[in-house]
C-alpha cells in the first residue's frame, strides 16, 4: 500500500468509525479534514472505498429505497452507506495507536492529530515528541544551508528560505506548548479530563485538523466550564502564542 493510499484509509476508517455515511458526505469530511492532502477524486476515493469493503473493514448499506440503480435512461445512481465492521473497528485502533516515524511526517501527522482525542495519551506523547525530533533535524539542516547559500541568493529566494525556516520554528515552539501541556495534564499540575479525552488548547497543524478541545473558560461565580470539542478546518502549521 502506498503512503497516500495508508493516509486515505486511516482518515476513512476514522471518519466512519464516528458514524456510518455515504461517499458524497465522506468525501466532503475527508476535504475538511486532510487539508492540503484533499486533492483527490471520487476516482480515488471509491477504490478506497472498495478495497476496505474486500478486506471486511467495511460494509455497504442502502437504506434509501426510493433511490432507483443508475441507468443509460434514468441517470440516477443508488445512495451507499459505508459502515464500520469489527474488523475495521479494530483495524482502526491499530492505525490509531502507530506512533512510529511515519506518524511523524507532514501528512501521517495531520491526519494522527485529527484523532488524538481518541488517542492514548502515551501514543499522543511519542508522536508530538517524534515530531518535534523530525522538525529540528529539518530546521537544523535549513539553517545551515542558508548560512553556505546566503551570498549567492537573490533577494527573494533568500526570503523565501528565511519564511520556510520561520514556519518550521514556529511548529517547533507550537509542539513545545502542547508537550508541556500534555506533561502538565499526567502529573496532575492542571485539570484534566482523562486520559483518551483530554485535548491540547493549541491548534491543529496545517496538513490535518480533526476534533480538539478548546481552552477551559470560568463562570461568573468563578467554577470552571468544561471544554467544548469542536471539528475545525485546517490550520496553518505551528502558530506560536504570540501571533494566537
Amino acid at each position: 500500500m502506498s503512503r497516500r493510499s495508508g493516509i486515505l484509509e486511516f482518515a476513512v476508517l476514522g471518519l466512519l468509525h464516528d458514524a456510518p455515511m455515504h461517499g458524497y458526505e465522506l468525501r466532503k469530511r475527508l476535504n475538511v479534514l486532510l487539508g492540503s492532502f484533499r486533492a483527490f477524486s471520487y476516482g480515488t476515493l471509491y477504490p478506497c472505498l472498495k478495497g476496505l469493503v474486500a478486506q471486511g473493514f467495511l460494509v455497504e448499506d442502502n437504506p434509501d429505497t426510493e433511490y432507483i440503480p443508475a441507468t443509460a435512461l434514468n441517470g440516477k445512481r443508488s445512495k451507499i452507506v459505508y459502515r464500520l465492521t469489527p474488523e475495521g473497528k479494530q483495524r482502526f485502533e491499530e492505525l490509531l495507536a502507530d506512533s512510529g516515524p511515519d506518524a511523524w511526517e507532514d501528512e501521517h501527522f495531520g491526519v494522527h492529530f485529527a484523532f488524538f482525542g481518541q488517542t492514548d495519551r502515551a501514543v499522543r506523547m511519542r508522536v508530538l515528541e517524534g515530531r518535534r525530533s523530525r522538525l529540528e533535524e529539518r530546521m537544523e539542516r535549513m539553517r545551515t544551508s542558508l548560512a553556505r547559500t546566503r551570498e549567492r541568493l537573490d533577494g527573494y529566494t533568500l526570503e523565501l528560505q528565511r519564511h520556510g525556516l520561520e514556519s518550521v520554528e514556529r511548529e517547533v515552539r507550537w509542539l513545545n506548548e502542547l508537550i508541556e501541556t500534555e506533561r502538565a495534564n499526567r502529573t496532575g499540575r492542571s485539570s484534566d479530563a482523562g486520559a483518551r479525552d483530554a485535548g491540547p488548547p493549541g491548534e491543529p497543524p496545517g496538513s490535518g485538523s480533526g476534533p480538539i478541545l478548546t481552552p477551559t473558560s470560568q463562570t461568573s461565580d468563578g467554577r470552571d466550564r468544561p471544554a467544548d470539542i469542536t471539528a475545525q478546518p485546517p490550520h496553518r502549521p505551528g502558530r506560536s502564542s504570540s501571533e494566537r
